[in-house]
């Protein structure tokens, strides 16, 4: 069975309305970028044990997939991957305890790698989750809303990322320093990745994501969090309108032509070139190897997506 056969398979429940709400979502499609950056890493070395690599890549991305039902249950969010969330269609109920049960699975199969697995597992996934509260609660009085974003996006993302990147290294019998430097790698990239999206959202609408999905739902990204940095007087028109829920259709459009044309994207691109940046920086740490250079152009290819 193939990693994407594995996946599905994982979340069949005992009923099958169980394994219809916990497949919902992995059917609905997905870059599946954590499991990619584990096969990748575990290449760095030969040796890998295949199924462990497999069942890795599983532990990722169902962690992810379960992250999603909660995620769409605190954002209220009506769509996710182009398809109804399960929270929309079913219930809020439905969609917390499906992800708890993704999670679940998630952590059966991570014990079946070792106690070092796990102990990561376990400490992304607290991480994660205290990147959610942070976004939730939002910035304090005394933070910049820039870098509150920046940090949460690394807790929420770029540490799962991190793990992926990591858990591949692991497999292959990678060494500590090696390990530490997929870490902040995967970590950076995680980072990248996310970005990359908050640029999809308003610039383009040729991967398959609806335009303007974030702003309609009036969730914070880079750009539209420094267009309100900015606090322009030109801008009066455009702040009226991120932030909140946007359910006109026009104004939804104007939102979009106005984010298009704002310096706020031109910056965003440079930060996500930035950060590539350093990513790529940090690569160098790693043993010369085709796994590595596929890394390198990865890094080109996360970047690409929003150019």
């Amino acid at each position: 069975m193939s990693i994407e056969d594995r996946l599905g398979a994982s979340a069949f429940g005992d009923t099958p309305f169980v394994t219809e709400v916990a497949t919902h979502i992995i059917n609905a499609g997905g870059k599946r970028f954590r499991p990619l950056l584990v096969v990748l890493a575990s290449q760095l070395y030969a040796g890998a044990d295949q199924d462990a690599v497999e069942r890795a890549a599983m532990v990722v991305e169902l962690t992810h997939v379960a992250s999603l039902y909660h995620d769409d249950v605190m954002d209220e969010a009506d769509l996710r991957r182009g398809a109804e969330s399960a929270n929309h269609r079913w219930s809020n109920s439905v969609a917390i305890m499906i992800g708890d049960f993704l999670f679940a699975r998630a952590s059966s199969i991570v014990a079946t790698l070792g106690v070092d697995y796990v102990a990561l597992q376990a400490e992304t996934f607290a991480r994660l989750v205290q990147g959610q509260i942070a976004e939730t609660r939002g910035p304090s009085g005394d933070d910049d809303p820039v870098a509150h974003y920046l940090q949460v996006v690394a807790d929420k993302t770029g540490s799962l990322i991190a793990a992926s990147a990591v858990f591949g290294g692991m497999v292959c019998g990678a060494s500590e320093p090696v390990l530490r430097a997929l870490a902040a790698f995967g970590e950076e990239i995680g980072v990248v990745f996310q970005l990359s999206d908050d640029i999809i959202d308003i610039a383009s609408d040729s991967t398959g994501k609806t335009p303007g999905t974030d702003l309609r739902e009036g969730v914070w990204t880079l750009p539209t969090l420094l267009v309100k940095a900015a606090a322009d007087p030109a801008d009066t028109r455009l702040r009226e309108l991120i932030g909140r829920r946007i359910t006109d259709a026009d104004e939804l459009a104007e939102a979009l032509e106005l984010m298009r044309a704002h310096p706020a994207l031109a910056t965003a691109r440079a930060e996500v070139d930035r950060r590539a940046q350093l990513a790529k920086e940090l690569l160098s740490q790693l043993p010369e190897s085709a796994a590595r250079d596929a890394l390198y152009e990865l890094c080109d290819q996360v970047v690409s997506r929003s150019t």
